[in-house]
């Protein structure tokens, strides 16, 4: 059996990064020929097998031909005379159009290892343009090895942009732009997949409540960067900083969208941004039909990040409401991711990156002290029905009084 391992594994062996899948392409071979070998055939769209011991996935060498819109529009050719060649020119750039063989001999027709070595980018043919969700792996590529050095060839980003003005995005479907955008989030470097998506057209198709931000001013003395999708793009690079949690990435991704519905009379001040940007957080949200727990945390932080960025300022009874209306009690692992979020808003802007925040401390330790009452003893003192909350209430404002007055001395 002829077989090659492709794409990826071979790409991040070359680049010295760590391999998590094995993917292979077996050459003369039929369906009932795999399966007389022991392999097990997964999937409908084509041809793919199991191996019998590794469980690595092995695929029929095959051609692609477009038959209509879409990324699903294809007729596929997986016969035994298909070349590992023209398996491998049906691929989306060169870096991922080289194969290995049993004895690590690199077959690279496209010249993939050279622009590995040059660090770009690039088409591996015209019929990159068949397949709309490549626009959406490039900028997800150009995020992920921004940190080697790389750059999208230009003749490559002029047919990404050719792709989004003849309408090719509008025929993807919203889980697989969430597939792809939720894996872009989780890269080193996240917001060159969202740059690379505007300046290709293709944030103002799938993203527009993002793409408008660019343009918008801030007020300086908060946001020396002053525009509001420059800042987004800081906030977005903080967040990757900090943690690899999703939820909070996506959130640091939205949490100013209300800024692109602020009237422009009033710029660069955005007076209630923070209920405003409820609405299109909703909607880009069913839109790529992002699961929930990112969605809560992405309206919960446009909501009250100003809240927390002020938190030294707020009465007790402010704190308290604001816990109460996060549902901090019953969700405490949420609330802080909240407040990791507002370190990363409070982060990213330009100068201000390696400043402290001690308002997510401050707020987490507020917290803690309010959730330290005990209902228990409200209730032994003779509370009953509605008078117990009112007592909790009263008890938790007195706690976070006094952690307040111990924590600022005032």
């Amino acid at each position: 059996m002829q077989s090659f391992l492709v794409g990826g594994a071979v790409r991040d062996k070359l680049l010295e990064r760590e391999v998590h899948d094995r993917d292979w392409v077996v050459v003369g071979e039929t369906v009932d020929s795999m399966l007389a070998a022991g392999f097990t055939q997964v999937g409908s769209d084509f041809p793919v097998f199991l191996h019998p011991k590794s469980k690595e996935e092995y695929a029929l060498a095959r051609t692609e031909r477009k038959s209509g819109k879409g990324y699903t529009g294809f007729v596929v050719n997986s016969n035994p005379n298909v070349t590992l060649e023209e398996d491998l020119e049906r691929r989306d750039l060169t870096i991922n159009a080289m194969a290995l063989d049993q004895n690590q001999q690199l077959f690279d027709p496209f010249n993939g290892q050279k622009d590995l070595d040059n660090r770009v980018l690039r088409h591996v043919s015209p019929a990159f343009a068949e397949d709309p969700l490549r626009v959406l792996r490039v900028a997800r590529f150009a995020a992920r090895y921004h940190q080697y050095g790389f750059q999208i060839a230009p003749e490559t980003a002029l047919l990404m942009k050719q792709m989004v003005a003849q309408g090719e995005l509008d025929h993807l479907v919203p889980e697989r732009v969430w597939k792809e955008t939720s894996r872009a989030l989780l890269e080193n470097d996240p917001d060159i997949f969202f740059e690379t998506l505007r300046a290709c057209g293709a944030l103002k198709v799938w993203f527009p409540e993002l793409d408008i931000l660019w343009g918008i001013p801030n007020p300086v003395q908060w946001h020396p960067e002053i525009d509001s999708g420059i800042h987004t793009m800081m906030v977005i690079q903080q967040a990757a900083k900090l943690t690899d949690n999703l939820a909070i990435r996506y959130a640091a991704l939205v949490h100013d969208l209300g800024k692109g519905l602020t009237d422009p009379a009033q710029w660069p001040s955005h007076r209630e941004h923070e209920e405003l940007g409820v609405a299109p957080i909703r909607a880009l949200s069913e839109r790529l039909k992002v699961p929930n727990d990112c969605k809560e945390l992405a309206i919960m932080t446009s909501e009250y990040h100003t809240h927390v960025h002020r938190a030294l300022e707020l009465r007790p009874a402010t704190i308290l409401k604001v816990l109460n209306q996060c549902d901090a009690w019953r969700k405490p692992e949420r609330f802080k991711d909240l407040l990791t979020t507002c370190t990363a808003d409070a982060k990213g802007r330009a100068g201000l990156e390696d400043r402290d925040y001690p308002q997510a401390n401050f707020m987490w330790e507020a917290f803690e002290a309010a959730n330290a009452v005990a209902v228990k003893s409200i209730i032994e003192a003779g509370a009953v029905g509605k008078n117990i909350k009112l007592r909790l209430n009263e008890k938790r404002i007195h706690a976070i009084r006094d952690f307040k007055q111990r924590y600022t001395g005032k």
